[in-house]
């Protein structure tokens, strides 16, 4: 596609977190000539406040609550661990990202060659020609044009509209992993991933943790994933308050603790604690871009209404990652700018698909999905095949001394092919990768139950899940399935 000569860019990109990086790079792999506007820390939200540091700190959690539970789960090995040097982990999690940062992001603009302006984008001009205008740091502003412009601003914590909560010093997943100190105590509000995580790991860390729940656990997965969450949770002392519905909150003035009143089955309760983490969802950022001027429409949530090619409701305006409003996961936003510039650039006219979609929260045993749920494949009319495989019979569990969890196989009741996996176990994430595989080729419990499949890893639970369809598996010898 000849783009014509008078824009001061090919490609203009809000933004310089995963999906924007992602464009950039093929971009400028194709010759174009590109701009990234950032008005903060380059890397967006991945490196600097979500996977990355989120991971690091709950890999330290775990490592600590292996100590202190490793007396109890292996005979003959007593340890301990002492209390959390808050400090010096978030300064051990602060020099990871830094080099991250530095060598995943920084870097690569130089390496790769396209312009990097840190400001303010704001959209500017008409929907037929827009217009970028930067204001830096310090006042000046000036107008650049495009040829084609992604915004590629990611998204940000949530509050909800809860009376007395603006004026509570109250944390979110991006404050709570700079506190200095563990929290004696912790109200977290909400029950979805970054919940799950966020309540592990300051309970494993030696906080006393609360969590008020609307629903259930992980509400958009198999009920099998919460009811065992439920019970992880509980064996490690997280209290987990369902059907709670939070009307407000306060700071009680003589002791500074939290006070948050939710009704609760119907009754009005509260509850108490040193700290309270809202972790109720994230929004898309897209305020202050001024969309509308260029013919940019919006969703309820502020999330920019794409097709599925990714194409705005402005045909030279384009969207990637969370401010889309789609999932929200790092290589959500990557896939996305890159197949943005194949279809501007190359003409590709690529769809996102997002049916074998894997999906992965980080608690300890991990919850990972891939393709329906057993729901799912029912409202979309599949007369479906469930099997649950409860890990006690997954040798790689058995030697590891944890049975906590499952690996469950939805299966077309017909034709006998995969339509969906869940598991909760160590390295779930690994099997919904695989699960990926599997799903992409069509396979059917039959073709599964007799793939090779190495012994003693926890992907072989597939395999044996698949072979109870037609086998009684506690018949099966531990070294010859």
């Amino acid at each position: 596609m000849t783009e014509p000569a008078a824009h001061d860019f090919d490609l203009a990109v809000i933004g310089s977190g995963g999906g924007a990086f992602a464009a950039a790079i093929r971009a400028t792999s194709l010759g174009k000539r590109v701009l990234m506007v950032e008005r903060s820390t380059i890397g967006g939200t991945c490196v600097n406040t979500g996977c990355v540091p989120s991971k690091a700190l709950l890999a330290a959690a775990e490592a600590r609550h292996v100590a202190v539970d490793a007396s109890g789960r292996f005979p003959g090995i007593n340890s301990s661990a002492d209390a959390v040097d808050m400090p010096g982990l978030v300064d051990g999690k602060r020099s990871l990202v830094e080099g991250m940062r530095s060598e995943k992001y920084v870097d690569l603009i130089s390496d790769y060659g396209w312009e990097l302006r840190q400001g303010n984008a704001v959209f500017a001009g008409t929907p037929e020609e827009p217009v970028l205008e930067v204001t830096r740091a310090n006042g000046t502003c000036e107008a650049v044009t495009a040829a084609h412009y992604l915004v590629a601003t990611g998204s940000a914590p949530w509050v909800p509209p809860i009376e007395g909560l603006s004026d509570t010093e109250y944390l979110t997943s991006t404050t709570a992993m700079e506190l200095d100190e563990v929290p004696e105590s912790l109200l977290v509000l909400g029950g979805g991933y970054v919940a799950l995580e966020q309540a592990q790991l300051f309970a494993r860390l030696g906080s006393k943790v609360t969590m008020l729940v609307r629903s259930r656990l992980a509400s958009a997965e198999e009920p099998e994933a919460s009811l065992t969450l439920m019970g992880v949770y509980a064996d490690e002392g997280i209290s987990v308050v369902r059907r709670a519905t939070v009307s407000s909150v306060r700071t009680d003035p003589d002791t500074g603790a939290i006070v948050a009143t939710a009704v609760v089955s119907g009754g009005q309760e509260e509850f108490r604690a040193a700290k309270l983490l809202v972790a109720t969802g994230r929004r898309p950022v897209t305020d202050g871009l001024n969309l509308d001027t260029v013919g940019v429409k919006t969703g309820d949530r502020g999330e920019i209404l794409v097709q599925k090619t990714l194409a705005s409701t402005n045909d030279r305006i384009w969207a990637a990652g969370d401010v889309t409003g789609h999932r929200e996961f790092v290589y959500v936003a990557a896939f996305h700018g890159t197949m943005m510039v194949e279809n501007v650039f190359n003409e590709a006219r690529h769809e996102v698909d997002y049916r074998h979609l894997p999906r992965v929260t980080f608690t300890s045993p991990a919850l990972a999905a891939v393709g329906m749920t057993d729901r799912q494949a029912n409202d979309a009319g599949i007369r479906c095949e469930c099997r649950v495989l409860p890990l006690e019979y997954v040798p790689r569990a058995l030697v590891n001394r944890d049975t906590r969890g499952f690996i469950k196989i939805v299966a077309d009741a017909d034709t006998r092919q995969i339509v969906g996996i869940t598991a909760v176990a160590k390295d779930a994430g690994d099997l919904a990768a695989a699960g990926v595989y599997i799903l992409e080729a069509g396979m059917t419990v039959g073709q599964v139950a007799k793939l090779w499949s190495p012994y003693l890893t926890m992907a072989e639970g597939i395999k044996i899940a698949a072979q109870s369809y037609t086998t009684d598996i506690s018949k099966l010898s531990c070294c010859a399935t």
